[in-house]
């Protein structure tokens, strides 16, 4: 069915269009963006990673005006999800980027919805970076547990899945939802700190929460740079119960320390740090991929990885970054190779490193069946409001949700 509609001017009659486009639940949960740098601009909205699909439906993005699906956006727009979505789960976006004329292509496709950019890696760091940092930004928000959630029975209104919840965006916890203007610095440290002993250093950053052990309930005191609220009780030594000036909010403390642990090892990590191979490992290649090689070679001694042509159509490879396992060099190359030759960057590296500092964090949070005293959970939460991405653990999985006082009145049938 072709609709002909007046142009949605104002933002309330554009989200009223998404709305109609991609679900009421899609727009609750999303996040808008209007990125301009380097003469490319980037706006229109990301879905918050608690909200996900099991396809790519969801996934529309359109260059000057035309819906196009390219390869080089998709890959950019899935791996700024890569640290905050749930296994299996895609994300849904509605993105316009606005470029130059010429220095896209668009008649590489006959329905024109395919295209080539003149500049592929800058127009995919463009949008990776962009949309990495609006998610960082806007992930501290959790689940909101929404009134068609509500209207269902009780076990089924605090069972409710992250991806049927609906409530505004304007509704979130955290800071603005919208993000704008440029986005400054890439997320993390600038640290060299070498990981020698992973064990001690994960130990070391999830030092234990400071306070008091009293245990004493404090009096409510809410302010302004607190929205996470106050820790009332721990339930079952697995969930806090914090009470805030809008209800109360239930928090995973084992997949929010998870999480803050994460995010201190990418900090304190910082910079790749080489490891030297002994024996070097020998990697058969093509003539084009050592011409690849040879290209981004910089960009591949920055990323920790030393690769030298070592026979006609052979490299070796004498250093690896110090957190990867040697045994999966060949393995990670021929990776690096196929990611080059596609799409002009090379995220495999920092990938294998976040999955290992991810590994460390979930050792060295706090687990399951501890006790904390009220301080301590205190402490957590303040830590969550200050942490990027703490709406999720590591795994995707959501790390607290929300309860309204009118949600509970509604629970109980009061006023009715």
């Amino acid at each position: 069915t072709i609709q002909q509609l007046r142009v949605a001017e104002s933002r309330e009659q554009q989200e009223k269009r998404v709305a109609q486009l991609l679900g009421v639940d899609f727009i609750a949960n999303a996040i808008y963006l209007d990125v301009v740098i380097a003469g490319y601009r980037l706006h229109g909205w990301v879905a918050r990673p608690v909200y996900s699909r099991a396809d790519v439906d969801g996934q529309l993005f359109y260059v000057n005006g035309r819906f196009v699906r390219d390869k080089t956006l998709s890959h950019a727009a899935r791996h700024a999800y890569r640290d905050v979505l749930y296994h299996g789960r895609y994300p849904a976006y509605l993105l316009f980027l606005e470029i130059d004329p010429a220095q896209v292509d668009v008649n590489v496709h006959p329905a024109k919805q395919e295209v080539r950019f003149r500049e592929s890696r800058a127009v995919h760091d463009f949008v990776f970076r962009t949309v990495e940092k609006v998610l960082a930004e806007g992930g501290r928000a959790g689940v909101e547990l929404g009134e068609s959630a509500l209207e269902s029975t009780h076990a089924s209104a605090l069972s409710a899945s992250a991806g049927g919840l609906a409530r505004p965006p304007e509704q979130s916890r955290f800071p603005s939802t919208a993000f704008q203007s440029g986005y400054g610095s890439a997320t993390g440290g600038q640290g060299g700190h070498a990981v020698a002993d992973s064990e001690a250093f994960y130990r070391q950053l999830s030092r234990p929460l400071e306070g008091d052990q009293s245990g004493a309930s404090p009096a409510p005191d809410f302010a302004e740079d607190q929205p996470l609220g106050r820790a009332v009780a721990q339930i079952h030594a697995t969930y806090i119960l914090a009470e805030t000036p809008r209800g109360m909010v239930i928090v995973d403390m084992h997949a929010a320390h998870e999480r803050i642990v994460y995010e201190r090892l990418k900090t304190q990590y910082g910079g790749l740090v080489t490891q030297p191979l002994l024996v070097p490992v020998i990697v058969n290649v093509t003539d084009s991929e050592i011409r690849l090689v040879e290209q981004h070679q910089q960009l591949l001694l920055d990323l920790g990885l030393e690769l030298t042509q070592s026979g006609p159509q052979q490299l070796a490879v004498r250093a690896v970054p110090a957190l990867l396992n040697r045994d999966n060099a060949q393995q990670l190359v021929r990776d690096l190779l196929d990611e080059l030759a596609q799409h002009g960057s090379a995220d495999q590296i920092q990938l294998q490193i976040d999955a290992c500092l991810a590994s460390m964090a979930c050792h060295g949070s706090v687990r399951s069946g501890r006790q904390l005293t009220l301080a301590e959970m205190d402490g957590l939460l303040r830590d969550m409001e200050q942490t990027e991405r703490s709406g999720q653990c590591n795994h995707g999985r959501p790390t607290w949700t929300e309860l309204s006082v009118q949600d509970l009145d509604r629970l109980f049938m009061r006023g009715r």
